[in-house]
């Protein structure tokens, strides 16, 4: 019994860290931008709220259950990368011997547009009819999300999402500071996009150089129409594929939306999510 003894006190030794890291940076996330929220609602956040409907409580409820559930599945995954550093298989340093910070800047830069990439195109495979209910249903639950959604996953979605990271590590070596901050700009933007509030500027809708960002209204119209808008940090997928809602930008600048239209798009979206 010893050895197995051994082994699980190991694996905690390593897998603890990694669980109060993915579940803490949700839940200060979350919970920090719930905050500046009510904080500042009556200070203008109330007119920047994007779709007239509310979350209910049992919503919230569910969304914070299923992301601590996805915490759980990620420090699982984050687990494993400690142990295929440690077996060579990926290369993760810590000092700037190996690479200087140039490189440390260029590959967060680039694994934050690769992780772009793969959650556009995973996430439409999640929509197609036979995948749907078993990956993505739980997520499309949160009809107006909150920033509680933002790992609100089925447990396939959540390993889907986690396989990007050590997929990323067998080919490209990473700093530990550059993992770090690749992270905390994940979960950063993930909970913006579920924020309910557009909290980025307006003027992205007719900016030359910055409309490729995405906005909270970006994300915010997927909920609400399930078939539009289906990158995560950037608006070029949507463009290349044509999968940007016709009236993402107009709905950004502020300007109500069809009412006809959104009824139309709302009922395709219960029809999906109930199918």
């Amino acid at each position: 019994m010893q050895p197995l003894s051994d082994a699980l006190a190991s694996f905690w030794q390593i897998w603890s860290p990694m669980l109060i890291l993915d579940v803490g940076r949700y839940l200060v996330a979350a919970c920090g931008l719930a905050l500046i929220l009510k904080l500042f609602w009556n200070a203008g956040l109330s007119r920047r709220k994007i779709q007239a409907r509310w979350a209910s409580r049992s919503d919230v409820r569910r969304e914070i259950v299923t992301s601590l559930r996805t915490g759980v599945i990620f420090s699982l995954n984050g687990a494993a990368i400690v142990y295929g550093a440690m077996n060579g298989i990926f290369t993760i340093y810590t000092d700037f011997d190996k690479a200087g910070v140039g490189y440390l800047v260029l590959s967060v830069v680039a694994i934050i547009v690769a992780h772009d990439a793969y959650f556009y195109w995973t996430h439409r495979l999640m929509h197609l009819p036979r995948l749907y209910p078993y990956f993505h249903r739980t997520h499309h639950r949160s009809v107006a999300p909150t920033p509680f959604a933002a790992y609100a996953f089925d447990i396939p979605e959540a390993f889907l999402m986690a396989a990007f990271t050590p997929l990323w590590l067998l080919f490209v070596p990473m700093h530990g500071l550059g993992l770090f901050l690749f992270m905390a700009f994940m979960i950063v933007r993930n909970v913006m996009g579920h924020a309910g509030v557009e909290l980025m500027p307006r003027a992205l809708a007719d900016s030359r150089w910055f409309g490729w960002i995405n906005a909270t209204t970006h994300h915010d119209l997927h909920h609400a129409t399930f078939h539009h808008n289906y990158g995560l940090y950037f608006t070029w997928w949507d463009r290349m594929m044509g999968t940007e809602h016709p009236r993402y930008r107009e709905q950004l600048r502020g300007r109500p939306a069809d009412g006809a239209a959104v009824a139309a798009d709302s009922a395709a979206r219960s029809a999906a999510v109930a199918s």
